[in-house]
């Protein structure tokens, strides 16, 4: 059980700490089409993500799926300005990009699994077993995104509420935003 906590915790610092800009820049861009009556597809897309993400954390531990730290400390931002360029792109057409977001958490989930194989491989091989290890870390994970959420969606809800910020304007800004800090993250990370 000390080992579960262990990892529930070290999944919680790697989605919640200051760190984890990107993980947490994914997450807003995400989740900005949505609004907080939408909370039940937001789980299921939230959970989508960690899906993807144990999968190649899974992978990778199990030496069955590498990919260099170079590429995959690329490509996580350049998820992050996908899924933001697309929220920009369809803002108009918000039923299309709701049910592509889905796909593009379940997607972008496996690369952002990535990010950490290598000091989970490490640290989980010293281990007889991964399931509980990964299940403690992902079980971690998911509880840092539902508070990240949470957060947003209570920005949000005063944003539209009290000062009366109009959704598209929020979805805009909010992308826009993510675009820029992803698309500098991105570029000082090209691998080549």
């Amino acid at each position: 059980m000390q080992d579960f906590i262990f990892y529930l915790h070290l999944g919680w610092e790697h989605i919640i700490s200051l760190d984890a800009l990107d993980h947490q820049l994914f997450i807003l861009a995400l989740i900005a089409v949505y609004s907080y009556s939408d909370w039940k597809k937001i789980l299921i897309l939230v959970t989508a993500f960690t899906i993807g993400h144990s999968v190649t954390l899974a992978l990778s531990t199990l030496n069955i799926f590498r990919v260099s730290s170079n590429w995959v400390e690329f490509l996580i931002p350049l998820t992050i300005v996908l899924t933001s360029l697309d929220n920009i792109l369809m803002k108009n057409h918000k039923q299309t990009l709701m049910r592509a977001n889905y796909y593009l958490a379940l997607i972008f989930g496996l690369i952002h699994g990535m990010g950490f194989a290598n000091t989970a491989r490490v640290m989980i091989a010293k281990s007889q077993s991964i399931f509980f290890p990964l299940l403690g870390f992902n079980v971690g994970l998911e509880l840092g995104q539902i508070v990240i959420v949470i957060a947003i969606l209570l920005l949000l809800f005063i944003l539209l509420n009290l000062f009366k910020v109009n959704k598209k304007d929020w979805i805009l800004f909010v992308s826009s935003a993510a675009f820029a800090l992803s698309l500098k993250m991105a570029l000082e990370r090209i691998p080549f």
